[in-house]
C-alpha cells in the first residue's frame, strides 16, 4: 500500500514539473505583460535627451542653405535669377549629399498644420516689422492668394539631421496681381514657425536699407551666433549691384545669408545658403 502511494505521489510530482515547465513561462509572461501594458513607465538612458535629435538654430541655418543650393523644387522667377550655380565653387565643395524635397506626408504632430500656416506666418511676419526687419507696408498673406506646401530639408547621409519647413509662394492662379508690397516666396520653419528666408516687393529704395542693422535683427530673432561679415564678396555671381553678404559658423562649415534689391521692380530679398 505505501508502495502504491509512493508511486502515485510521484506520478502526481511528475505530471506537475512537465505542466509547469509546459505553462509556467507563458503564465509568467502574461501576468509580466499585464503589469506592463496601459501603463507608463520611464528608463534613464545614458548620453540621450528626449526622443528626437534636436539641431542648434546655426545648424538648422546651415542645413537649409545646403538643401536649397540642390533643390529640385520648380523654382519661382525671381528664385531663379538669385540662385548661385554650385558649380562656380564660390561657396566651396558640398562635403555631402542635401535634398530639399516636397514632402507628401502631412505636418508631424507638433508641427503648424496646414490650417494654421497662414496665421503663423503673419504673426512672424507682424514680428519682422517690429524689429525692422521688414517695412510696415508689407501686406500679409492669405489663404486665397497663396501656395503653402511642406518640405523637408534632409542630409542624406546623416538623415538625423533634418528639417521641415513650410513654402509659401503667391499662387500663379492670381492674374494680374498686383504684386506690391507683397511677398514672392516665403520660407518658414514647420516647427516654431520663424522665418529664414523672404522675397518681397517694397517701396524702399535700397540707399535707405541698412543691411547691417537687418542681418543683426534677423541674428537675434532666429537666435544665431557668430555673425561675420563675408570676405570678398565677388558681384559678377550676383544679378544685381546692391547687396550685402553674411555669415554665420557652423560645425561642418559656415552658411551664407545674403541681402539683396532690385531697384527695378523694387524688390528686397533676404535668402540663405546661395
Amino acid at each position: 500500500m505505501n508502495r502504491w502511494k509512493s508511486c502515485s505521489l510521484g506520478i502526481a510530482v511528475a505530471v506537475a514539473v512537465i505542466l509547469a515547465a509546459l505553462w509556467g513561462p507563458e503564465w509568467i509572461a502574461a501576468r509580466r505583460d499585464e503589469k506592463l501594458l496601459n501603463s507608463i513607465t520611464t528608463e534613464a538612458v545614458e548620453g540621450a535627451e528626449g526622443y528626437r535629435y534636436r539641431m542648434s538654430s546655426n545648424q538648422k541655418l546651415y542645413l537649409l542653405g545646403r538643401c536649397l543650393s540642390s533643390q529640385t523644387l520648380p523654382e519661382s522667377e525671381l528664385r531663379f535669377l538669385t540662385r548661385v550655380d554650385n558649380e562656380t565653387g564660390s561657396y566651396g565643395e558640398m562635403t555631402g549629399t542635401y535634398a530639399f524635397v516636397e514632402n507628401r506626408q502631412q505636418p508631424g504632430e507638433g508641427q503648424i498644420q496646414e490650417e494654421a500656416v497662414y496665421e503663423a506666418c503673419n504673426r512672424e511676419i507682424q514680428i519682422l516689422k517690429e524689429q525692422g526687419i521688414l517695412p510696415g507696408e508689407v501686406k500679409e498673406v492669405s489663404e486665397d492668394s497663396y501656395e503653402a506646401v511642406i518640405c523637408s530639408a534632409i542630409d542624406v547621409l546623416e538623415p538625423r539631421n533634418n528639417l521641415s519647413v513650410w513654402k509659401l509662394s503667391l499662387s500663379t492662379d492670381v492674374r494680374n496681381a498686383d504684386k506690391s508690397n507683397r511677398f514672392l516666396d516665403i520660407y518658414l520653419d514647420a516647427d516654431t514657425g520663424k522665418i529664414y528666408e523672404f522675397y518681397v516687393r517694397t517701396g524702399q529704395q535700397w540707399e535707405d536699407i541698412d543691411t547691417d542693422a537687418m542681418i543683426d535683427r534677423y541674428a537675434e530673432y532666429l537666435e544665431l551666433t557668430g555673425l561675420e561679415k563675408y570676405e570678398d564678396p565677388n558681384p559678377l555671381l550676383e544679378t544685381t549691384p546692391y547687396f550685402a553678404k553674411y555669415t554665420f559658423p557652423g560645425e561642418e562649415g559656415s552658411t551664407t545669408v545674403t541681402i539683396g534689391y532690385y531697384e527695378g521692380i523694387r524688390e528686397l530679398f533676404l535668402k540663405v545658403g546661395r
